[in-house]
């Protein structure tokens, strides 16, 4: 399913003075600038070039025909797998994704937006599916997610510094799970420390001189010049007050920092359970330090190759490998990593396809099939929710300030839109 997506030069713009056509076919406003008429080519480039990187890999696959897993195997493998485990698979990925969307609510409503927990859900699940599957999806994800925060009431700054805490967040902890997963690791252990030896000590170094006021104003002084000149810029300018000021929509308390950081890394730790309980699903015994470290390193494949949607192949080929030379044999790893996939990847873009769908961001349909989209939405974003781990934040009542004035969106389309982990992320 692809459709042509107009978006925005830069991802967090207003509302312009003539029409452009957003995912759902809506228009909205904007100048003739933003609208200019593009080849074929040039629209489809990002479509051409993942075919191209797909058929290629097709084609490549009998030269390399012998060192593939057997396919016998792999069907034995994952059709006698344990369904305990696989139930674990199952509930850990549901887990991952409620942590993004909690985080991303809980943001909101540390800025004075209440959000319901469904709509969020929607959020998620649908922008993780416009990120993994389209081209320059996590580009059309993030402005698609600012736009939905827009249509709920959220202000500009509101909306930008949701994303770009969420983003920090995430990846913060993110990198925190990866070190420790390394340090974890007899044979890494050292490599790890020589390497964080020089920025850790940089850091020591960096946050005393930054109490200090005189030398804190020569280390910050190239920033602050490269904000004056980007508030000279006409087309850089407005972003630039935007970003300055998002800092100041969120207050997070002490206790909102503990719930962000708890979710935070429960949306990786559920994602790295997902795929030890898929191990385990097949037999395959590889410690926890290694399961994370195969993790990081598809992780890594998919962020080289990010024309593959969803990093198909690069992710799999990659997790296999790592599994196998941390003991596993080559075609149950490749199973555990299909079991994985087909939950993380497949279920989930179906999942928030139908979100999307349901939220009437899809084609035009009649009133009939929208009304069965949005049941079967509904259905399954609230079992969703009603399955995903709860939080112990989640009861916690956060003080709004007073109400945000509503700044009217840049599109017309419906109210759901959402963004991943890892998806991501991302």
């Amino acid at each position: 399913m692809h459709e042509t997506v107009a978006v925005p030069d830069l991802p967090f713009s207003e509302p312009h003075p003539q029409p452009v056509s957003d995912l759902s076919g809506a228009t909205a406003e904007a100048t003739p600038e933003d609208t200019p008429q593009r080849s074929w080519l040039r629209r489809r480039a990002g479509l051409l070039m993942q075919w191209a990187v797909l058929l290629a890999a097709v084609a490549a696959l009998p030269f390399v025909h012998d060192q593939l897993p057997d396919l016998a195997v792999m069907w034995s493998a994952a059709t006698n797998a344990d369904l305990g485990w696989l139930g674990v698979v199952v509930l850990a990925e549901a887990g991952s994704m409620a942590a993004f969307a909690r985080l991303q609510r809980r943001l909101l409503r540390i800025g004075g937006l209440r959000i319901s927990l469904r709509r969020a859900f929607a959020i998620t699940y649908a922008g993780n599916a416009l990120s993994t599957t389209l081209p320059a999806g996590p580009a059309v994800s993030v402005v698609y997610t600012f736009r939905q925060f827009r249509r709920k009431g959220a202000s500009a700054q509101l909306a930008t510094a949701v994303i770009l805490a969420g983003g920090v967040i995430t990846t913060t902890a993110y990198t925190v799970i990866g070190l420790a997963a390394l340090m974890a690791d007899p044979n890494a252990r050292e490599l790890a420390m020589t390497a964080l030896a020089v920025p850790t000590a940089f850091v020591l170094l960096l946050v005393p001189a930054l109490r200090w006021p005189p030398l804190r104003a020569q280390i910050t002084a190239p920033l602050r010049h490269l904000y004056r000149v980007a508030l000279t810029h006409p087309r850089i300018a407005p972003h630039a007050e935007r970003l300055a000021g998002a800092r100041d929509v969120l207050r997070p308390t002490a206790r909102d920092w503990a719930a962000l950081v708890v979710l935070a890394t429960l949306n990786w730790l559920f994602d790295i359970l997902a795929l030890l309980a898929a191990a385990r699903a097949v037999g395959i015994d590889v410690g926890p330090h290694g399961v994370t470290l195969a993790y990081f390193a598809a992780q890594a494949a998919g962020s080289v190759l990010p024309l593959l949607p969803g990093g198909i192949g690069a992710i799999e080929s990659s997790m296999a490998a790592s599994l196998v030379a941390f003991g596993a044999t080559l075609s149950p790893a490749a199973a555990a990593v299909g079991l994985y996939r087909l939950v993380s990847y497949w279920a989930v873009v179906g999942v928030g396809w139908i979100a999307w769908a349901a939220l009437h961001e899809g084609p035009r349909l009649s009133d009939r099939s929208r009304r069965r989209l949005a049941r079967t939405g509904r259905l399954l974003l609230d079992g969703l929710t009603s399955t995903a781990l709860t939080n112990p934040y989640s009861a916690v009542h956060v003080a709004s300030p007073p109400a945000l004035t509503a700044i009217p969106a840049v599109f017309t389309a419906s109210p759901a839109q959402g963004g991943s982990p890892g998806g991501s992320p991302p």
